[in-house]
């Protein structure tokens, strides 16, 4: 039989928990800052790096915040994108549905059509190297529900370009209950919806998620173990959720690799994927963070074949797109057998 790595970098993939901004490697960003004549408090490449040491989502967010000034104009937003879509295609990404923060940029004078502008040129360009990429901008939950408002009001001469809206950051005392009202516009424009939930915030936040805001996915998810009426929930109705372990690692949302949940959640029947989250932070794009997690948690060929069908079944694609991914990996499957 194949090994798991080479099952691993063989298999299509759709990856649907990445932050555009979490893919900011240290090499780019010092590029950005001299190309728009910034200083940084980080004399080299390599200092940077070795300052991604986090405790929790806060210290992460904090640095993450501060890295992000460098990306100020419509070609930063462009290189910025397809240095991650050139490293997705790598890992045999085939589709991708993307996370990016209007508000973290509108905020600091940057105009809402530079930042659309640029990763939608990317977007195209991705298109004729054979992957897939659907936009998903998302709310910052530790703003309030009235800027999520207007965040959207911004976008909406953009809506065509996008296929759902997300709500991220700060998780903590910031309930998904708080943004109805935005979500529920969303979705009259024909968006679907997603939510950070159960990263480090209770259960509860994930109910939220569902019966509140009404989502079609949860990212992160992790806490849903905890309760096994939610489990039960999200496997009678198929609820997907984007599961990130080499980010869960690296912020303390659990000790080691080998208590990650995502094998017990796939045993209960659930739709977990496998995703890299902000991998230039976490020190891990999609396919690592399979090998890291199949090898902690001794996945099988026919886990890993499942996480990569879950991929394509958790995603937006049409359904016969879904159909051709999905024969594409019986394909591979049939000769892991036959081996």
């Amino acid at each position: 039989m194949q090994s798991i790595t080479d099952l691993i970098a063989r298999l299509p993939k759709a990856e649907l928990h990445i932050h555009l901004e979490g893919s900011l490697e240290p090499d780019l960003l010092f590029q950005l800052a001299e190309r728009n004549r910034l200083s940084l408090d980080y004399d080299s490449v390599d200092a940077l790096r070795s300052a991604y040491v986090f405790s929790n989502l806060q210290e992460f967010l904090d640095i993450y915040y501060v890295g992000m000034q460098v990306l100020q104009t419509d070609s930063d937003f462009y290189d910025l994108a397809m240095a991650y879509f050139r490293r997705a295609i790598s890992d045999n990404v085939r589709h991708a549905e993307v996370f990016f923060d209007p508000q973290a940029h509108v905020s600091r004078g940057v105009p809402i059509g530079a930042v659309v502008s640029g990763i939608t040129g990317a977007v195209a360009e991705a298109r004729g190297l054979g992957l897939s990429v659907y936009l998903i901008p998302c709310f910052l939950r530790h703003l309030s529900a009235e800027n999520a408002q207007n965040t959207l009001s911004e976008l909406q001469p953009y809506l065509d370009k996008f296929h759902a809206i997300g709500l991220d950051s700060s998780e903590l005392d910031n309930p998904p209950s708080q943004f109805y009202d935005v979500f529920e516009r969303a979705r009259r424009y024909g968006l679907k919806t997603v939510a950070h939930a159960g990263e480090e915030g209770p259960p509860d936040y994930i109910w939220q998620a569902l019966d509140i805001l009404q989502v079609d996915r949860i990212d992160h998810g992790n806490r849903a173990i905890e309760d096994h009426k939610l489990i039960s929930r999200l496997a009678q109705s198929g609820t997907p959720l984007t599961m990130c372990p080499l980010s869960n690692l690296k912020l303390g949302a659990v000790d080691k690799l080998e208590e990650h949940p995502l094998g017990n959640m796939l045993e209960e029947g659930l739709v977990v994927t496998v995703n890299s989250d902000d991998p230039a932070y976490f020190g891990g794009y999609i396919n690592e963070n399979f090998l890291q997690v199949a090898d902690a948690l001794q996945l099988s060929a026919e886990h890993i074949i499942c996480l990569a069908r879950n991929s394509f079944k958790a995603s937006f694609l049409l359904a016969e797109e879904k159909v051709f991914w999905q024969n594409e990996i019986s394909a591979i499957e049939q000769e892991v057998v036959e081996c």
